[in-house]
């Protein structure tokens, strides 16, 4: 059965490449959706069976590599964190399959899609179940192969190829940051395998190391090179440009990307390393500092987003903001549990958009909307469902995670868990405002649309549809039903996969008896935000543009996301294209070793050609002058070297020979 999980998305994905051209457009969603969905039932049998008997299971598959200390085995690791994230990611995968083969119906290029989907599914079941570092960075790259493919799939469009190549570019930045920290950790511990590593790691706890010239705590320099690969593939302030302009692939795509696979898999990497990242305080620091900020961020600028995927996009950064920083507040667990929560509530926010833009003609923008409460009565119920999940409402799944990370946040007493508490409770605010802000223009303000595409926007067929009630169900009862097994006082459902220390594990007990009203201030806020959104849209509408032109510095501050495009394009781009046109290009390429090279020598030959043709006079008299000169001059400058030469040229073939009788 584990086989099975990571090998069936892998045949389905080579089924439908290859023979998606004799399968057809309807034959390779049937056997791709198929295949995935006997996955994820599988997966779903595996979490049943880990919860009766909470015990990892590993399983060796062959020996890789053997290359002196180096021995890498290419092996599975089936234990609670891999559990959860193989539920989670092959159960939104089978969903989003199911419903691309109605979304994607008349695509010419269907089976390739549904490859592509597959091969992504595939990458992201090798990343969670690996064993060692080098077999999750396999994982880890292939899923981001895969993202390109998807994002750039309708390659005709000039903004999917540069929306694709930024998402690779950027994470190409946090894959360095990886690769570097894997070469540590083989240096530090002379094995990448997991079991390996994170038993020695506390006996290494206080070994420095020598980086230009500074001695610095190895343990932490790994941590924040893990950071720094979270931060790329995670979306998190600083490398989250990718992620908006990730939109342009289509929304399955999108609910894929953001929901269940790719960019969890930053945190799921610094859940894995939580035995590394114990022992590094200054880093547990950092990775709270960039995810606060990241929370706040993405939720100030989902504030004025218009296009109804970015605005749902940016929620998916903030919550990220919100597992990040509970990972650096040891609470590995909370994280993990809303990274399972939010899978499923994103992934039904995602495919209900796509309901709407493929009910609206392909219309993204919220501004030429409205009105569709009454033509899409389902559609928006399943949005109302996973937005209300997302701002936290209580008692539905998004409530418990959501809470529980900021409770955990401020029953740490630190500065840095109070600053994260108050920054993540802010952004829940913002994150209701935007969230009844999307609902209202979408579905209860008057329609701005054609009136041929309002009258013609009807409801999605079974097979879209099906899958967003089956979300629905997990968006409200997910978090309640797993919230003691996975996050409960006495829970041993991780077991030994998430190493806490004493020291902070202790602040569990102690989340549970902070004042009443820090507990319900993340309630208030996400209630007052959704409050204060549907009053000014619905009463006081007239008011928005008299504040967008009174603060009008601010709103193009937020509508330009913080100015973080404009100063990467200004400082580092720009420079990097102009430095590669005028010196690489122009100077060397086009310059120096061209000069040097064909054209140089094709120029020099013709130069000489032309020179030596004006010399051939005729006259034998002067051929056998010149003949004469450099006879001459060859007896002088070469004739004693040529003798000594040819002395030792007869010597070696003399010796060579009697020597071989």
């Amino acid at each position: 059965m584990y086989l099975l999980i990571l090998f069936l998305p892998l045949l389905s994905a080579f089924s439908s490449g290859l023979f998606g051209r004799f399968l057809g457009e309807k034959g390779a969603p049937v056997l791709t959706t198929s295949l995935i969905g006997i996955t994820s039932l599988f997966s779903w049998t595996a979490l049943y069976s880990y919860l009766i008997n909470p015990v990892p299971k590993y399983i060796h598959l062959w020996n890789w590599i053997e290359s002196g200390s180096l021995q890498i085995n290419l092996g599975l690791q089936f234990d609670g964190i891999t559990i959860i994230m193989l539920t989670l990611v092959t159960s939104v995968s089978a969903l989003v399959h199911l419903y691309s083969s109605e979304y994607m119906a008349g695509d010419p290029h269907v089976p390739r899609f549904m490859s592509y989907l597959s091969l992504f599914t595939f990458f992201m079941i090798v990343l969670v179940t690996a064993d060692n570092f080098l077999q999750l960075f396999i994982g880890w790259e292939g899923v981001g192969l895969c993202s390109y493919l998807l994002i750039n799939f309708w390659f005709t469009r000039i903004q999917a190829n540069k929306s694709a190549i930024k998402a690779m570019v950027v994470n190409r930045v946090g894959d360095v940051g990886v690769t570097l920290a894997i070469f540590t950790i083989f240096i530090l511990f002379g094995s990448l395998d997991f079991s390996t590593v994170f038993a020695l790691v506390h006996k290494l706890q206080n070994h420095t190391i020598l980086f230009f010239n500074f001695e610095l705590h190895t343990l932490t320099l790994i941590s924040i090179l893990l950071l720094i690969g979270a931060i790329g593939k995670s979306a998190q302030l600083g490398l989250h440009t990718w992620l908006p302009d990730a939109m342009e692939g289509p929304t399955p795509v999108s609910a894929l990307i953001h929901a269940a696979t790719m960019v969890t898999a930053g945190v799921f990497l610094l859940i894995r390393s939580s035995p590394i990242l114990e022992y590094a305080p200054n880093a547990l620091i950092l990775i709270v500092i960039i995810g606060a900020l990241t929370a706040l961020f993405a939720a100030t600028v989902g504030l004025v987003q218009n296009d109804i995927k970015k605005v749902i996009a940016y929620s998916t950064c903030s919550q990220l903001g919100y597992m990040v920083f509970a990972c650096g507040l040891s609470n590995y667990s909370v994280s993990l549990f809303h990274l399972f929560n939010h899978g499923f509530f994103k992934a039904l926010l995602f495919l209900s958009a796509g309901a709407v833009i493929h009910a609206m003609a392909d219309e993204q923008d919220m501004r030429k909307l409205g009105g569709l409460i009454k033509s899409l009565p389902f559609t928006y119920s399943m949005m109302l469902i996973g937005s209300l999940s997302l701002m936290g409402f209580p008692f539905l799944t998004g409530f418990y995670s959501k809470d529980a990370i900021l409770e955990w946040s401020f029953a740490t007493y630190s500065i840095e868990g109070t600053f994260a508490h108050w920054l993540g409770s802010l952004a829940a605010l913002f994150t209701a405002f935007y969230s009844f802000r999307l609902l209202y223009l979408t579905f209860i303000s008057n329609s701005n649309a054609s009136q041929l595409t309002f009258k013609n926007s009807h409801e999605s067929g079974f097979k879209m549809s099906f899958p967003l009630f089956l979300l629905s169900i997990a968006s409200i009862f997910v978090g309640y039903i797993f919230r003691d097994a996975f996050i409960g006082l006495g829970s041993s459902f991780f077991g030994s996969s998430i190493f806490i220390l004493p020291f902070h594990s202790d602040r569990f007990i102690d989340a549970e008896f902070i004042p009443t009203i820090i507990k319900w201030m993340p309630v208030v806020f996400s209630l007052f935000g959704a409050f204060l959104a549907f009053v000014l849209y619905h009463f006081f509408s007239m008011w928005l543009a008299t504040l967008k032109s009174r603060f009008q510095t601010f709103y193009i501050f937020l509508n330009n996301k913080w100015h973080f495009d404009l100063i990467y394009n200004s400082y580092i781009v720009k420079p990097l294209l102009s430095f590669g046109h005028n010196i690489s290009y122009k100077l060397l390429d086009r310059g120096f070793i061209e000069f040097l090279g064909p054209f140089g020598i094709s120029k020099g030959v013709l130069y000489i050609s032309n020179y030596s043709k004006m010399i051939q006079t005729g006259l034998i008299y002067h051929y056998a002058f010149t003949i004469f000169v450099f006879a001459t001059l060859f007896i002088y400058f070469i004739g004693p070297t040529a003798y000594v030469i040819n002395d030792l040229f007869i010597s070696l073939i003399f010796v060579l020979f009697f020597s071989t009788n």
